[in-house]
């Protein structure tokens, strides 16, 4: 460890992952890396990969524009053109690793850097297990702890909550894989939801950001939920008629859909009790299988959501409110963000691609109503035990009802993120804000009882 108050404390970046938001995850680390104050701050980029390795990152990769573009970059790395993520090789290739860095073991973090800032999103990264493993290392890091980290990524625990706690929730209900995968008739099952909670509805993965696994069902189309049942679930579902009916570039559509895991299951994958871990395995099994078989095949991601939530469709304005922890706990949220996108879905690529939604920093509102909207937002902040800063997501309907419904204690990093355009509103450019973050999140590490977080925190305070 530094010891020295004029040595710049070393902060190591976390970014990638194995989740499905590993890309955006990636944009947000590089903007973490460019922005920290250089005179207080060394950032050490530790790229996390999908096998969960943890690399300290040769800094020429930090720019390239997708994970797939670097890693693994080698000839089996891809499926008739189309790159392949790491677990998706024939044999994970752990020394893929050491050509776009050093790869690093949790018991030696303290020898790299001196804390950890998250910029992981989704399982593994903001659903308490990096902070678990963290903790066990002494090594402190950003954001929440363990408790209000596994409880900001699961959707039905927080509907459960925020109901219990007396936040206006939409009717809702749940549907396990183990009941989806023995269903008998589909259209009663339909029937049920839209006599509990109406149409339109939303169907959505459990454990999952970025709006990874979310769809609006707006009519009784059978063929319509069936599919947004499955993608929430990660399930794919392959007819006879439908694959001999593609052509050669027909095949290769749908494995690069299966790929990608923003809008695809990704691999490995599971067919019965059979797990397939690259594309061309998959391929020779589905043309083996359908020569004598007519039976759709099945596929379901090894990170299938095990239930999923289907709640009512509310009509409103949607908004976005960041929350802060200021000194003794004491949470303050921003002016909040309206997501202006007509009728468009705030999927993944509307939250993450320029140009296809606007966003309004303040919501143009009443003050009343934006005040009150900053109060629950940092109601459910202190119901769900957070720290440092978390990102509150809602509508509020055109009776001016507030709903709340996904609070994240990860916010994206990346430049045009809620979290920067908000800080901007109360006079903090990202460098000041990423400074804020880091020394109040060493204020809660001590007084977790993290040693070396009061040193560091000196440091710190020292170099403002």
């Amino acid at each position: 460890m530094h010891n020295c108050l004029s040595s710049p404390i070393r902060v190591g970046v976390f970014f990638g992952g194995q989740s499905r938001e590993r890309e955006i995850s990636f944009a947000g680390g590089r903007t973490v890396y460019d922005h920290l104050d250089r005179k207080i701050f060394e950032p050490v980029p530790i790229f996390v990969d999908s096998l969960g390795n943890f690399i300290l990152l040769h800094k020429q990769y930090l720019y390239q524009g997708t994970i797939r573009e670097f890693y693994p970059a080698t000839p089996e790395a891809s499926f008739g053109g189309i790159p392949l993520y790491i677990e998706s090789l024939p044999i994970p290739l752990n020394y893929e690793a050491v050509k776009i860095g050093k790869k690093i073991e949790p018991a030696d973090f303290s020898k790299y850097f001196d804390m950890a800032f998250l910029c992981l999103h989704g399982p593994f990264g903001e659903d308490g297990t990096i902070q678990g493993l963290l903790e066990w290392y002494q090594v402190p890091y950003t954001g929440s702890d363990i408790l209000p980290a596994a409880l900001g990524i699961h959707k039905i625990c927080q509907h459960k909550l925020l109901k219990n706690a007396g936040f206006v929730a939409p009717p809702s209900c749940i549907l396990t894989q183990k009941e989806w995968l023995n269903r008998k008739d589909t259209g009663k099952l339909l029937d049920q939801i839209i006599a509990t909670i109406g149409l339109p509805f939303v169907v959505k993965s459990s454990r999952q950001g970025s709006s990874v696994g979310v769809t609006i069902v707006h009519n009784r189309a059978l063929h319509s939920f069936s599919t947004a049942v499955d993608k929430a679930f990660f399930i794919e579902t392959i007819g006879y008629e439908r694959w001999k009916s593609y052509t050669p570039a027909g095949k290769k559509d749908w494995f690069n859909n299966l790929i990608d895991v923003r809008e695809g299951i990704g691999f490995p994958l599971w067919i019965e009790d059979q797990l397939f871990y690259t594309p061309h395995d998959l391929l020779d099994h589905i043309e083996i299988y359908f020569q004598t078989k007519q039976d759709a095949i099945v596929l379901i991601s090894a990170q299938a959501e095990e239930a999923i939530i289907i709640e009512a469709f509310i009509e409103g304005r949607e908004f976005s409110c960041i929350v802060l922890e200021a000194e003794k706990g004491k949470p303050i949220a921003l002016p909040p963000t309206e997501i202006l996108k007509g009728k468009l879905h705030f999927d993944y690529r509307a939250k993450y691609l320029p140009g296809i939604v606007r966003k309004q920093t303040p919501m143009v509102l009443s003050a009343p109503l934006l005040d009150a909207i900053r109060k629950k937002a940092a109601t459910l902040f202190q119901l769900l035990e957070c720290q440092v800063y978390a990102r509150i997501d809602g509508f509020i309907t055109n009776e001016n009802q507030i709903i709340l419904n996904d609070p994240n204690t990860t916010a994206g990093m990346n430049p045009a993120s809620f979290l920067f355009h908000q800080a901007a509103e109360i006079g903090l450019h990202p460098t000041q804000l990423l400074t804020f973050i880091i020394k109040r999140s060493l204020e809660v590490r001590r007084d977790k009882g993290f040693l070396i977080a009061h040193t560091l925190l000196k440091r710190v305070e020292a170099g403002l």
